[in-house]
């Protein structure tokens, strides 16, 4: 008999022994999960936020290049509307030389048209000068 309880007691040893071996190896292994799992979400985020760094750049990147594509064609319209000017004021000048009774009829309509008071003096260069109040 005591044989037998040496032997069930020996085996019931073993086995609490056992138990509590295996749970403190499992404790181990689930605390080694936790930690691999905690690590490759921290690195899943960072790429992430790396991912969305990239992303932002490339955009502010490709809005700045935006804007100076439009600045050049803005520069570029305004280059040939001040061409467009220029020899629209050439044909002009061309065209007034030798017309001096055709530039008096603009003077003389300028005044009769023109609103408020006006005082004319005629100059040597048969220029009026007027004035409103």
């Amino acid at each position: 008999m005591k044989k037998v309880s040496f032997a069930l007691l020996a085996t019931m040893l073993f086995t609490l022994t056992s138990c509590w071996d295996f749970n403190r190896q499992q404790a181990y292994k689930d605390a080694e999960n936790r930690g691999k799992s905690i690590l490759i979400e921290a690195e899943s985020s960072k790429k992430a936020m790396i991912e969305q760094a990239k992303a932002e750049n490339e955009a502010a990147t490709l809005q700045a290049e935006a804007k100076v594509k439009i600045a050049k064609a803005e520069a570029q319209a305004e280059i040939e509307r001040a061409k467009g000017v220029a020899e629209a004021n050439k044909i002009i000048g061309e065209s007034m030389k030798g017309n001096k009774e055709y530039l008096e009829y603009l003077k003389i309509d300028a005044i009769r048209t023109g609103k408020g008071d006006k005082i004319y003096i005629p100059t040597e260069a048969s220029l009026p000068i007027t004035e409103a109040n």
